[in-house]
Protein backbone atom coordinates (compact mmCIF):
# COMPACT_ATOMS: atom_id res chain seq x y z
CA UNK A 1 0.00 0.00 0.00
CA UNK A 2 1.21 3.54 -0.86
CA UNK A 3 0.56 6.70 1.21
CA UNK A 4 0.54 9.94 -0.62
CA UNK A 5 -0.98 13.68 -0.44
CA UNK A 6 -4.75 13.60 -1.35
CA UNK A 7 -4.88 15.99 -4.56
CA UNK A 8 -8.31 17.31 -5.55
CA UNK A 9 -8.94 15.10 -7.93
CA UNK A 10 -9.13 12.33 -5.08
CA UNK A 11 -11.99 14.59 -3.02
CA UNK A 12 -14.57 12.36 -4.60
CA UNK A 13 -13.45 8.88 -3.80
CA UNK A 14 -12.87 11.06 0.17
CA UNK A 15 -16.34 12.01 0.39
CA UNK A 16 -17.48 8.27 -0.05
CA UNK A 17 -14.80 7.06 2.25
CA UNK A 18 -16.24 9.68 5.01
CA UNK A 19 -20.15 8.73 4.01
CA UNK A 20 -18.97 4.95 4.62
CA UNK A 21 -17.72 5.92 7.77
CA UNK A 22 -19.89 8.91 9.78
CA UNK A 23 -23.03 8.89 7.51
CA UNK A 24 -24.24 11.03 4.54
CA UNK A 25 -23.90 14.47 4.35
CA UNK A 26 -26.71 17.50 3.23
CA UNK A 27 -25.76 19.12 0.19
CA UNK A 28 -24.62 22.20 2.11
CA UNK A 29 -22.50 20.60 4.23
CA UNK A 30 -20.64 18.73 1.51
CA UNK A 31 -19.78 21.98 -0.32
CA UNK A 32 -18.41 23.38 3.22
CA UNK A 33 -16.80 20.13 3.70
CA UNK A 34 -15.33 20.89 0.08
CA UNK A 35 -14.13 24.40 1.03
CA UNK A 36 -12.75 23.51 4.10
CA UNK A 37 -10.33 20.67 2.72
CA UNK A 38 -9.44 21.75 -0.33
CA UNK A 39 -6.69 24.49 1.24
CA UNK A 40 -5.47 21.52 3.56
CA UNK A 41 -4.31 19.63 -0.01
CA UNK A 42 -1.77 22.19 -1.04
CA UNK A 43 -0.35 22.20 2.44
CA UNK A 44 0.24 18.78 3.38
CA UNK A 45 -2.59 18.32 5.65
CA UNK A 46 -4.69 15.52 4.09
CA UNK A 47 -2.88 12.09 3.25
CA UNK A 48 -4.45 8.84 1.64
CA UNK A 49 -3.81 5.28 1.57
CA UNK A 50 -4.05 3.43 -1.31
CA UNK A 51 -4.23 -0.01 -2.95
CA UNK A 52 -3.19 0.44 -6.33
CA UNK A 53 -5.84 3.34 -7.09
CA UNK A 54 -8.23 2.96 -5.06
CA UNK A 55 -8.39 4.69 -1.83
CA UNK A 56 -8.05 2.94 1.41
CA UNK A 57 -8.25 5.34 4.02
CA UNK A 58 -7.39 8.87 4.82
CA UNK A 59 -6.77 11.91 7.68
CA UNK A 60 -6.28 15.04 7.85
CA UNK A 61 -4.26 18.04 10.52
CA UNK A 62 -5.99 20.86 11.20
CA UNK A 63 -3.97 23.97 11.83
CA UNK A 64 -4.94 25.19 15.69
CA UNK A 65 -3.65 27.27 18.65
CA UNK A 66 -4.05 25.68 21.93
CA UNK A 67 -3.53 27.35 25.19
CA UNK A 68 -1.40 25.53 27.81
CA UNK A 69 -1.77 27.48 31.09
CA UNK A 70 -2.26 30.67 29.44
CA UNK A 71 0.53 30.15 26.60
CA UNK A 72 -0.46 29.61 22.97
CA UNK A 73 1.63 27.03 20.75
CA UNK A 74 0.73 25.42 17.26
CA UNK A 75 -1.12 22.20 17.67
CA UNK A 76 -2.18 19.20 15.24
CA UNK A 77 -5.89 18.01 15.39
CA UNK A 78 -6.41 14.90 13.83
CA UNK A 79 -9.61 14.39 12.09
CA UNK A 80 -11.24 12.68 9.62
CA UNK A 81 -9.94 9.21 9.87
CA UNK A 82 -11.46 6.69 7.99
CA UNK A 83 -10.76 3.78 6.83
CA UNK A 84 -12.92 2.05 4.26
CA UNK A 85 -15.24 -0.68 5.42
CA UNK A 86 -13.51 -3.65 3.94
CA UNK A 87 -10.15 -2.55 4.80
CA UNK A 88 -10.80 -2.29 8.62
CA UNK A 89 -8.95 -4.86 10.66
CA UNK A 90 -5.79 -5.06 8.71
CA UNK A 91 -3.62 -2.16 9.83
CA UNK A 92 -4.64 0.49 7.49
CA UNK A 93 -5.75 3.07 10.55
CA UNK A 94 -2.39 2.64 12.07
CA UNK A 95 -0.61 2.80 8.87
CA UNK A 96 -2.42 6.30 7.83
CA UNK A 97 -2.00 7.85 11.48
CA UNK A 98 1.80 7.04 12.01
CA UNK A 99 2.12 9.06 8.54
CA UNK A 100 0.10 11.64 10.47
CA UNK A 101 2.42 11.74 13.15
CA UNK A 102 5.34 11.79 11.26
CA UNK A 103 3.73 14.83 9.30
CA UNK A 104 2.60 16.72 11.99
CA UNK A 105 6.14 16.95 13.29
CA UNK A 106 7.30 17.89 9.76
CA UNK A 107 5.01 20.70 9.65
CA UNK A 108 6.58 21.84 13.15
CA UNK A 109 3.73 20.71 15.58
CA UNK A 110 5.37 19.56 18.75
CA UNK A 111 1.94 18.40 20.21
CA UNK A 112 -1.65 16.65 18.79
CA UNK A 113 -5.12 16.12 19.76
CA UNK A 114 -7.93 14.17 18.04
CA UNK A 115 -11.75 13.18 19.20
CA UNK A 116 -11.31 9.62 18.94
CA UNK A 117 -14.38 7.01 17.92
CA UNK A 118 -12.64 4.64 19.52
CA UNK A 119 -9.69 4.39 22.34
CA UNK A 120 -7.40 1.49 21.40
CA UNK A 121 -6.23 2.53 17.68
CA UNK A 122 -5.20 5.62 18.75
CA UNK A 123 -3.64 4.52 22.86
CA UNK A 124 -1.73 1.95 20.69
CA UNK A 125 0.08 5.21 18.70
CA UNK A 126 0.39 6.72 21.93
CA UNK A 127 -2.32 9.53 22.02
CA UNK A 128 -4.37 9.57 25.77
CA UNK A 129 -7.68 10.65 26.85
CA UNK A 130 -6.77 13.98 28.74
CA UNK A 131 -9.61 16.63 28.51
CA UNK A 132 -13.49 16.75 27.48
CA UNK A 133 -15.80 19.09 25.61
CA UNK A 134 -18.42 19.89 28.35
CA UNK A 135 -21.58 20.44 27.14
CA UNK A 136 -23.82 21.61 29.60
CA UNK A 137 -27.78 21.88 29.14
CA UNK A 138 -29.28 25.18 31.20
CA UNK A 139 -32.73 26.03 31.14
CA UNK A 140 -33.35 29.37 29.55
CA UNK A 141 -34.64 31.04 31.82
CA UNK A 142 -31.85 30.45 34.18
CA UNK A 143 -30.07 32.24 31.76
CA UNK A 144 -32.35 35.31 31.51
CA UNK A 145 -32.47 36.04 35.16
CA UNK A 146 -28.76 36.74 34.71
CA UNK A 147 -28.57 40.34 35.12
CA UNK A 148 -25.62 43.27 33.36
CA UNK A 149 -25.47 45.76 35.68
CA UNK A 150 -24.42 47.81 32.53
CA UNK A 151 -24.13 46.17 29.47
CA UNK A 152 -20.94 45.95 27.44
CA UNK A 153 -21.00 47.19 24.31
CA UNK A 154 -21.70 44.79 21.47
CA UNK A 155 -22.06 44.44 17.83
CA UNK A 156 -23.12 41.64 15.23
CA UNK A 157 -19.71 40.08 13.45
CA UNK A 158 -19.27 38.50 10.43
CA UNK A 159 -16.01 36.87 8.18
CA UNK A 160 -14.51 40.17 8.36
CA UNK A 161 -14.20 39.64 12.12
CA UNK A 162 -11.95 36.76 12.07
CA UNK A 163 -8.67 38.14 13.20
CA UNK A 164 -10.20 39.83 15.88
CA UNK A 165 -11.61 37.10 17.22
CA UNK A 166 -8.55 35.37 17.39
CA UNK A 167 -6.87 38.39 19.33
CA UNK A 168 -9.42 38.18 21.76
CA UNK A 169 -9.26 35.10 22.19
CA UNK A 170 -4.93 35.08 22.89
CA UNK A 171 -5.78 37.94 25.19
CA UNK A 172 -9.00 36.61 27.21
CA UNK A 173 -7.04 32.85 27.73
CA UNK A 174 -3.65 34.58 28.46
CA UNK A 175 -4.97 36.25 31.13
CA UNK A 176 -7.33 33.33 32.55
CA UNK A 177 -4.10 30.73 32.33
CA UNK A 178 -6.44 27.92 30.58
CA UNK A 179 -5.84 24.99 29.34
CA UNK A 180 -6.89 22.85 26.45
CA UNK A 181 -9.14 25.52 24.59
CA UNK A 182 -8.07 26.11 20.96
CA UNK A 183 -8.56 28.47 17.80
CA UNK A 184 -9.37 27.53 14.26
CA UNK A 185 -7.08 29.33 11.63
CA UNK A 186 -7.86 32.66 10.37
CA UNK A 187 -9.08 31.36 6.96
CA UNK A 188 -11.61 28.60 8.60
CA UNK A 189 -12.91 31.18 11.13
CA UNK A 190 -14.07 33.46 8.25
CA UNK A 191 -15.50 29.93 6.65
CA UNK A 192 -17.79 29.35 9.88
CA UNK A 193 -18.34 33.14 10.23
CA UNK A 194 -21.10 32.95 6.85
CA UNK A 195 -23.34 30.41 8.33
CA UNK A 196 -26.33 32.19 7.84
CA UNK A 197 -28.31 30.10 10.45
CA UNK A 198 -25.69 31.55 13.33
CA UNK A 199 -26.28 34.55 15.52
CA UNK A 200 -23.11 36.27 15.91
CA UNK A 201 -21.76 39.34 18.40
CA UNK A 202 -18.65 40.49 19.59
CA UNK A 203 -17.24 42.71 22.01
CA UNK A 204 -14.04 44.46 23.38
CA UNK A 205 -13.46 40.87 25.59
CA UNK A 206 -15.10 38.36 24.28
CA UNK A 207 -17.45 36.89 21.48
CA UNK A 208 -21.34 34.64 20.83
CA UNK A 209 -21.76 31.95 18.14
CA UNK A 210 -25.55 30.61 18.68
CA UNK A 211 -28.12 29.01 16.57
CA UNK A 212 -31.52 27.29 16.88
CA UNK A 213 -31.59 23.83 17.72
CA UNK A 214 -35.13 22.45 17.33
CA UNK A 215 -36.58 23.98 20.38
CA UNK A 216 -33.25 24.49 21.97
CA UNK A 217 -31.31 27.25 22.01
CA UNK A 218 -27.30 25.60 20.62
CA UNK A 219 -24.56 27.67 22.05
CA UNK A 220 -21.26 26.68 19.64
CA UNK A 221 -18.91 29.51 21.82
CA UNK A 222 -19.07 31.70 24.17
CA UNK A 223 -15.76 33.44 25.23
CA UNK A 224 -15.80 36.81 27.87
CA UNK A 225 -12.72 38.41 29.56
CA UNK A 226 -15.16 39.96 32.55
CA UNK A 227 -17.50 39.41 34.26
CA UNK A 228 -19.49 42.25 32.46
CA UNK A 229 -19.19 40.91 28.99
CA UNK A 230 -20.46 37.46 30.60
CA UNK A 231 -23.34 38.39 32.19
CA UNK A 232 -24.21 40.55 28.72
CA UNK A 233 -23.69 37.71 26.58
CA UNK A 234 -25.31 34.72 28.61
CA UNK A 235 -28.33 37.34 29.26
CA UNK A 236 -28.24 38.09 25.51
CA UNK A 237 -28.52 34.10 25.29
CA UNK A 238 -31.52 33.96 27.97
CA UNK A 239 -33.60 36.30 25.87
CA UNK A 240 -34.76 33.84 23.91
CA UNK A 241 -36.59 32.03 27.17
CA UNK A 242 -40.63 32.68 25.90
CA UNK A 243 -39.68 29.92 23.16
CA UNK A 244 -36.86 28.05 24.30
CA UNK A 245 -36.94 25.85 27.19
CA UNK A 246 -33.09 25.15 27.40
CA UNK A 247 -29.76 25.88 26.01
CA UNK A 248 -26.88 23.63 25.11
CA UNK A 249 -23.71 25.30 25.84
CA UNK A 250 -19.86 23.56 25.77
CA UNK A 251 -18.20 25.46 29.05
CA UNK A 252 -15.31 25.33 31.22
CA UNK A 253 -15.55 22.67 34.18
CA UNK A 254 -15.55 26.39 36.16
CA UNK A 255 -17.21 28.39 33.69
CA UNK A 256 -18.15 31.71 35.62
CA UNK A 257 -22.07 30.82 34.75
CA UNK A 258 -22.38 28.33 36.58
CA UNK A 259 -21.69 30.73 39.49
CA UNK A 260 -23.93 33.57 37.54
CA UNK A 261 -26.64 31.00 37.80
CA UNK A 262 -29.84 32.34 40.27
CA UNK A 263 -30.07 28.20 41.31
CA UNK A 264 -28.02 24.95 40.63
CA UNK A 265 -28.94 21.77 41.12
CA UNK A 266 -28.77 18.74 39.37
CA UNK A 267 -27.17 19.73 36.08
CA UNK A 268 -27.12 17.26 32.68
CA UNK A 269 -23.48 17.70 31.48
CA UNK A 270 -22.58 15.61 28.67
CA UNK A 271 -18.40 15.01 28.36
CA UNK A 272 -17.19 14.82 24.59
CA UNK A 273 -13.37 13.00 24.89
CA UNK A 274 -10.71 14.10 23.37
CA UNK A 275 -7.13 12.75 23.56
CA UNK A 276 -3.49 14.32 23.45
CA UNK A 277 0.18 13.08 22.14
CA UNK A 278 3.22 14.58 23.06
CA UNK A 279 5.01 14.69 19.06
CA UNK A 280 8.47 16.62 20.43
CA UNK A 281 8.95 16.45 23.99
CA UNK A 282 11.51 19.71 24.41
CA UNK A 283 9.56 21.59 21.80
CA UNK A 284 6.52 20.43 23.75
CA UNK A 285 8.25 21.34 27.55
CA UNK A 286 9.24 24.60 26.23
CA UNK A 287 6.12 26.04 24.37
CA UNK A 288 3.73 25.14 27.51
CA UNK A 289 3.08 27.90 30.51
CA UNK A 290 3.61 26.84 33.72
CA UNK A 291 2.77 28.51 37.14
CA UNK A 292 4.91 31.60 38.02
CA UNK A 293 6.08 30.96 41.19
CA UNK A 294 6.93 27.20 40.81
CA UNK A 295 10.99 26.56 40.50
CA UNK A 296 11.65 23.26 40.35
CA UNK A 297 13.61 20.07 38.28
CA UNK A 298 12.99 16.98 37.83
CA UNK A 299 14.51 13.46 35.54
CA UNK A 300 12.14 11.53 33.08
CA UNK A 301 12.45 8.82 31.14
CA UNK A 302 9.81 8.33 28.32
CA UNK A 303 9.25 5.45 26.12
CA UNK A 304 7.98 5.88 22.96
CA UNK A 305 8.00 2.80 20.12
CA UNK A 306 6.84 5.39 17.80
CA UNK A 307 8.66 8.80 18.06
CA UNK A 308 11.58 7.53 20.23
CA UNK A 309 12.17 7.97 23.72
CA UNK A 310 15.22 8.91 25.84
CA UNK A 311 15.86 10.32 29.19
CA UNK A 312 15.15 14.04 30.03
CA UNK A 313 16.14 16.73 32.53
CA UNK A 314 13.04 19.21 33.19
CA UNK A 315 14.01 22.37 34.82
CA UNK A 316 11.10 24.92 35.47
CA UNK A 317 10.98 28.48 36.75
CA UNK A 318 9.31 32.33 35.96
CA UNK A 319 6.71 29.74 34.12
CA UNK A 320 8.76 28.68 31.48
CA UNK A 321 10.11 25.22 31.07
CA UNK A 322 13.30 23.00 29.64
CA UNK A 323 13.40 19.46 28.40
CA UNK A 324 17.37 18.74 28.17
CA UNK A 325 18.13 15.08 26.92
CA UNK A 326 20.59 13.20 29.36
CA UNK A 327 22.33 9.90 29.15
CA UNK A 328 20.96 7.23 31.23
CA UNK A 329 24.14 7.43 33.00
CA UNK A 330 23.57 11.05 34.06
CA UNK A 331 22.92 12.65 36.90
CA UNK A 332 19.26 11.29 38.94
CA UNK A 333 18.79 9.23 35.78
CA UNK A 334 16.52 7.73 34.88
CA UNK A 335 13.99 9.19 37.07
CA UNK A 336 10.50 8.51 36.26
CA UNK A 337 9.66 5.71 33.65
CA UNK A 338 6.81 7.65 31.58
CA UNK A 339 5.05 5.63 28.22
CA UNK A 340 4.29 8.27 25.44
CA UNK A 341 0.19 7.90 26.58
CA UNK A 342 1.77 8.32 30.49
CA UNK A 343 3.69 11.71 28.92
CA UNK A 344 0.73 12.81 27.27
CA UNK A 345 -1.95 12.31 30.52
CA UNK A 346 0.73 14.04 32.91
CA UNK A 347 1.36 17.20 30.48
CA UNK A 348 -2.53 17.37 30.26
CA UNK A 349 -2.27 17.77 34.46
CA UNK A 350 -3.69 13.65 35.29
CA UNK A 351 -1.95 13.80 38.86
CA UNK A 352 1.23 11.18 39.20
CA UNK A 353 -0.71 9.09 41.68
CA UNK A 354 -3.27 8.14 38.92
CA UNK A 355 -0.83 7.53 36.26
CA UNK A 356 1.08 4.99 38.59
CA UNK A 357 -1.83 3.14 39.68
CA UNK A 358 -2.96 3.07 35.74
CA UNK A 359 0.57 1.39 34.78
CA UNK A 360 1.53 4.63 32.72
CA UNK A 361 4.24 5.80 35.08
CA UNK A 362 7.06 3.82 37.12
CA UNK A 363 10.16 4.31 38.65
CA UNK A 364 11.64 6.84 40.71
CA UNK A 365 8.49 8.95 42.76
CA UNK A 366 11.19 11.68 44.08
CA UNK A 367 9.95 14.10 41.30
CA UNK A 368 6.13 13.68 41.59
CA UNK A 369 5.10 16.30 43.39
CA UNK A 370 6.94 18.88 41.63
CA UNK A 371 5.42 17.22 38.01
CA UNK A 372 1.96 17.38 39.49
CA UNK A 373 2.56 21.12 40.35
CA UNK A 374 3.67 22.47 37.27
CA UNK A 375 1.82 20.34 35.39
CA UNK A 376 -1.56 21.34 37.16
CA UNK A 377 -4.67 21.90 35.04
CA UNK A 378 -8.08 21.53 34.06
CA UNK A 379 -7.91 20.87 30.60
CA UNK A 380 -11.20 21.55 28.23
CA UNK A 381 -12.49 22.38 24.83
CA UNK A 382 -15.16 24.43 23.31
CA UNK A 383 -14.74 23.78 19.87
CA UNK A 384 -15.46 19.89 18.68
CA UNK A 385 -13.80 18.70 14.83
Amino acid sequence: MEIRDLTPEDLDDVLDLRKRSFGPLSAADTERWRRASAPLLGEGRYLGVFDGSRLTAAARLRQFTQWWHGRPQPMAGIAGVTVSPEDRGRGVGTKVMRAVIDRAVALGDAVSVLYPATTPIYRGLGYEHAGAQHNVRIPAEALRQIRPSGHAKLRRMGPGDAAEIISVLHRVYGAARVSGPVSWDERTWELWLEEEDDFLYLADDGFLVYRWKGDDIQVDNLVAGSGETARTLWSLVGTASSIAQHVIAPVAPDDPVLWLLRERGKEQVKQVRWMFRVLDVAAAVERRGYPLPVSCEAVVTVEDPVRGGGTWRLEFAGGSGAATPVGESGPGAPGAVLSANGLAALYTGVPTSTLRIAGLMSGDDRYDEALDTVFAAKPYMLDYF
